[in-house]
């Protein structure tokens, strides 16, 4: 039996969980994005202590690297690296939007539509990909300044589904929204995570813990102080 250790701590919502393969063995959940770092190893601790899983005896980490929350990113790629270094164990890193994506197709099983997470990186800006219903990237993830007309092309082919904290705001910028535009709630579930962390195992899809980076996407800025 594996045991996977599983933290997703780039969105609003973090999640923590311990899988038995893609079972789900215990869920926390933290939905405070400003109090992420103090949730993470607290629940990484109860949850290992309450399905009496000793830290050595896990055989991945799985962690969202972004993009997303700089903070979040952070907090849970440090954690994870540091988990698996003092464990030796496999690291799996999982790009946000990715994993969006395929926890929205798990819940709404349209095969024949577009998939578009969208993520919001303030002002008129997301970071935002398009996949297709067997998880191949239409467009790659990117960071974009959105307007009305954005993916247009891509609604003259197929419906096309937007969810995540960036869509709320493309639906706010169009004017005449095409029929087959639908909007969703969804987010990560914890059940896909799983899921989409078991098949990685799988596949043996492991990072190199002393090159593994983040997914920022695109550079963190602050302004200067004066």
């Amino acid at each position: 039996m594996n045991y996977i250790l599983n933290i997703h701590t780039t969105a609003e919502k973090a999640i923590v969980n311990i899988c038995a393969e893609d079972q789900v063995l215990e869920t926390l959940v933290n939905n405070n994005s400003k109090e992420h770092a103090s949730f993470l190893h607290c629940a990484i601790q109860q949850i290992l202590q309450e399905n009496d899983i000793p830290a050595s005896q896990l055989n991945a980490v799985g962690v969202t690297g972004g993009p997303g929350s700089y903070t979040g990113i952070r907090v849970g790629l440090a954690t994870a690296k540091g988990l698996c270094f003092a464990l030796k164990i496999p690291l799996m890193i999982f790009n946000t939007l990715e994993l969006m994506a395929f926890s929205a197709y798990e819940n709404i099983r349209d095969k024949n539509a577009w998939y578009c997470p969208m993520i919001d990186a303030r002002r008129m800006e997301v970071f935002a990909a398009v996949y297709d219903a067997q998880q191949n990237a239409v467009i790659a993830p990117s960071a974009m300044v959105i307007e009305e007309n954005s993916f247009v092309d891509l609604s003259k082919m197929k419906p096309a589904y937007f969810f995540g904290s960036g869509a709320a705001k493309f639906k706010d910028l169009i004017l005449n929204k095409p029929s087959n535009y639908s909007f969703t709630d969804d987010g990560v579930s914890s059940d896909s995570l799983a899921e989409f962390s078991n098949h990685k195992f799988g596949k043996s899809e492991f990072e190199n813990l002393i090159s593994a980076e983040p997914i920022y996407i695109k550079e963190f800025y602050t302004p200067a102080k004066k």
